[in-house]
């Protein structure tokens, strides 16, 4: 495969942080902590009434994007392209399976699957627009709550992740462009994406990217409290969460100043680690027969329902639902994309496109479905057939799901509490992964792709992330957090759309460049033997 670079004239510019870039986002990111926090209620009314709108008018949009993201990802296994590789045509992977996978899962979703992984199956458990009032809390509500937390988690975000961190890695490593979001508009633009209209998409990428980490940052806090308020008595309260993210976001600062094969790879390996830990404790410890069933029966019935749901919009007047969960949900995926998408990009040099899209697509989808199965499916079967208290605990504390069911599982003291202080801990190295992994991208975005920005940048950035979680945290809690995410992916959207085009556009060119150099070589042999045949003999 020819592997020919664009040849930019203006690459030599890229080294260090543009000024425009740096302060311009460094200004809006410090008015958005210092609005939020001034007037935390006029705040909260001003991003509610952009949720409303958003949710009311574009959700048939955000359906039809992941939708399209999901066929398109698939068309890219088994189109001509799959064998491009990411890189050289001699290029083969920096980083084995196991720490890739560890990477991308705890960059991505890590920390959300933990605070929704129980707490988002009870809630559908009690209503959904998918079961009538009569099945609501009965054995059929629980298959139809797993399938929706499953399709939440599963194959449509990670479809969108892998287009998006493909695109970069491909225009990045393969065509000699900076690893940034303004590289996938090159095909369009050319060396405009220099200008404003590249300031513009880097500017976009960054403010998701926030938006979508202090989402997730947000929902650790107020778990980590609760885990600590179970485990040692601390009091659940604002302050404390706010306390919590001050702290972390430094550890995560220091993270990210150790670079990338050094504190981010070996917290991701020991997040997979205790995962897996955790995950066997439930089984083990759980209603085993049970899960074990579960796991089954949920993957095929996800399996079977996934285009129906991913193409299912509510068109009810006034409700609420899809854009509190589904709306919310892609939302976030979509905020996170250029954040994920950079972060994939970088630990997956050398892979081929389809041997990153599957890696992406099935590998995720597969863990979040076992994990939500195993943790949600261990709550159902005490709600239904235990002794039931989890729907309470839910209703009263989302942040209480996790911690409770353990508890209700029934295993003695010892434990109980050996089971509840991982989950913490997993919860602490979640969010600090979360946290230096976003940190690393910001700045990469704002160096112009230098994938080894400078150290002040990564402290400012890392310090800027958790300010923003904790302005959120002020300004509505988990209401406010939702809607951050809903409203940063709708400009973004337009730049995924962009990337995509740009994308298709680059791949044809080269196969058509490749085809018409073998058809010059093939014409150039047949002259030659020819003139071989013609020519007279000694």
């Amino acid at each position: 495969m020819n592997n020919k670079n664009y040849n930019l004239p203006g690459s030599g510019l890229l080294a260090g942080v543009h000024p425009v870039m740096a302060i311009g986002s460094a200004v809006l990111v410090l008015a958005f902590v210092v609005f939020t926090i001034a007037n935390p209620t006029y705040a909260s009314s001003v991003y509610n009434s952009a949720q409303s709108f958003i949710v009311t008018n574009f959700s048939w949009y955000y359906i039809g994007l992941m939708s399209f993201m999901l066929f398109f990802s698939v068309w890219l296994i088994f189109s001509r392209y799959g064998n491009v590789r990411l890189g050289k045509d001699t290029d083969r992977p920096e980083f084995g399976f196991f720490s890739w996978f560890s990477m991308l899962f705890g960059a991505g979703i890590g920390i959300g699957i933990l605070f929704w992984s129980i707490a988002e199956p009870i809630n559908h458990f009690q209503s959904n627009p998918f079961i009538t009032v009569a099945q609501e809390q009965t054995p059929e509500a629980a298959q139809v709550a797993m399938r929706i937390a499953i399709f939440h988690w599963g194959l449509h975000g990670w479809a969108l992740f892998s287009v998006i961190g493909m695109a970069l890695a491909y225009f990045s490593y393969r065509k000699g462009l900076p690893l940034s979001i303004r590289s996938c508009l090159y095909p369009l633009f050319g060396e405009r994406i220099y200008g404003p209209i590249g300031h513009a998409a880097d500017l976009l990428a960054v403010f998701g990217t926030v938006f979508g980490i202090a989402t997730s940052l947000g929902l650790g806090a107020q778990q980590i409290n609760a885990g600590l308020a179970y485990l040692f008595g601390i009091k659940v309260s604002l302050g404390i969460q706010v306390g919590l993210i001050a702290l972390l976001s430094v550890l995560a600062t220091l993270s990210v100043l150790s670079g990338l094969k050094k504190g981010i790879r070996i917290l991701s390996e020991l997040n997979m680690q205790m995962t897996i830990v955790m995950l066997a404790l439930f089984v083990i410890f759980g209603p085993t027969i049970y899960i074990l069933g579960s796991i089954f029966n949920n993957l095929g019935d996800y399996i079977s329902h996934v285009v129906q749901l991913g193409l299912w919009v509510d068109t009810t007047p006034k409700s609420q639902w899809q854009g509190w969960w589904t709306i919310f949900y892609w939302g976030w995926w979509i905020a996170w994309s250029p954040f994920c998408g950079i972060f994939i990009a970088r630990i997956s040099k050398g892979r081929t496109i389809r041997e990153f899209v599957l890696g992406v697509l099935l590998a995720p989808t597969l863990l979040a479905a076992l994990w939500i199965t195993i943790f949600g499916d261990s709550a159902m079967y005490l709600q239904l057939f235990g002794g039931g208290g989890i729907v309470q605990a839910v209703n009263k504390d989302t942040t209480t799901a996790l911690f409770k069911t353990i508890e209700l599982l029934g295993n003695g003291e010892i434990i109980t509490l050996l089971m509840a202080g991982l989950c913490t801990l997993m919860l602490i190295t979640y969010f600090v992964t979360s946290a230096d992994s976003a940190t690393l991208v910001i700045c990469t975005l704002l160096s112009m792709g230098d994938e080894h920005p400078r150290a002040r940048y990564r402290i400012f950035w890392g310090i800027a992330v958790g300010a923003v979680a904790a302005a959120l945290l002020i300004a509505g809690g988990l209401k406010a957090l939702q809607t951050a995410s809903i409203v940063a992916a709708l400009p973004f959207s337009v730049i995924v759309i962009l990337a995509v085009i740009g994308l298709c556009k680059s791949l044809k060119a080269e196969f058509y460049e490749e085809s018409v150099n073998v058809l010059r070589e093939r014409a150039q042999k047949a002259t030659e033997d020819v003139q071989a045949v013609s020519a007279p003999s000694k």
